[in-house]
Parts: structure tokens; C-alpha cells; sequence
């Protein structure tokens, strides 16, 4: 039995190599089907594709329905609102300062109330001073969703149990 050398190896790579190369170059049957598909589908257009489509049936008028919450359930939106409050019962530290009261010196259990773009703190005592290190964003990242709404500002501080 005579045994293959490296050159009728090569020789025989080479072979099979081209026969693949020759097999890419050839469309493949899919390839084939696809393109006799083309040809025969070309210039033709769907029906109804560029014509108008018909009119739609003209339906009796659908019965308005009020879809909005009832008044007692409405919530105001905010330039309904004249202002907002929440209590702040430890220490309120801003710029690493603590806040006191200008009047009597109280530092904790405040009332924080944001209206017309300014921010004001309550004391229990009943005091109030402008703050002008924190925005209304502050307030709006800081503050809970409100559980009421109340007419006068007194009717909220006894709320709140100010």
C-alpha cells in the first residue's frame, strides 16, 4: 500500500478547496426560488393598495360620559392651592447648620410651608421666619404626598397640631 505524501495532500485540499469556491460562486436553491419569486411578482400591486379606502359607516353620536372624578374626590392642582405645609419634627440641618428660630431659639419640631416659590419655617411657638437656603425643590423631594386639603391656613396648623 503506497502512503500519500504531503504534496498529494495538498494537492487534494486544493481540489476540495475549489470545489467550494466553484459552490459559493452558484446561487443557492433558495437563492434560485427567491429570484424566480421576484420575477414573477414584479409590477404587480396589491388590491386596494393606492386606491381611497371607503367612507366609514356613519355610527349615531356615542353618549357623553363624564370620565372625570366627582368633586368631593377632586384634588386642587397647585395654582389652585395658595400654599403647602409639612411637619419637620427633628432637627433641621441646612449647610450643616442647624436652624433656630430668630425669636425664642427653637431648632426642632417645624412646620415647613412652601407658597408663591418661597420657603417659611413655623415654629411651635408660632413664629415664622423666611428660608433661604432651601428651595421649593427641596421642599418637593422632602414632602409625602398630601393627605388633606383645608380652606384657611388655621384650619391646617390644627391639622398638623400647630
Amino acid at each position: 500500500m503506497k502512503r500519500a505524501g504531503r504534496g498529494d495532500a495538498v494537492e487534494e485540499d486544493a481540489r476540495v478547496f475549489h470545489r467550494i469556491r466553484r459552490r459559493a460562486k452558484e446561487p443557492s436553491e433558495a437563492q434560485r426560488q427567491f429570484a424566480e419569486l421576484h420575477a414573477q411578482l414584479q409590477g404587480q400591486v396589491p388590491p386596494g393598495f393606492g386606491s381611497l379606502a371607503p367612507e366609514p359607516e356613519s355610527a349615531d353620536p356615542a353618549a357623553v360620559v363624564d370620565d372625570f372624578l366627582p368633586p368631593e374626590l377632586r384634588v386642587p392642582s397647585h395654582d389652585q392651592v395658595e400654599g403647602r405645609m409639612m411637619p419637620w419634627v427633628q432637627p433641621l440641618v441646612l449647610d450643616g447648620e442647624m436652624a433656630v428660630c430668630a425669636e425664642c431659639g427653637a431648632y426642632r419640631d417645624w412646620l415647613i410651608l412652601s407658597t408663591r416659590g418661597e420657603i417659611w419655617l413655623r415654629c411651635r411657638a408660632g413664629h415664622q421666619q423666611l428660608e433661604t437656603r432651601i428651595d421649593t425643590a427641596w421642599y418637593n423631594r422632602h414632602s409625602g404626598p398630601a393627605d388633606a386639603t383645608f380652606a384657611t391656613f388655621e384650619d391646617c396648623l390644627h391639622h398638623l397640631g400647630h
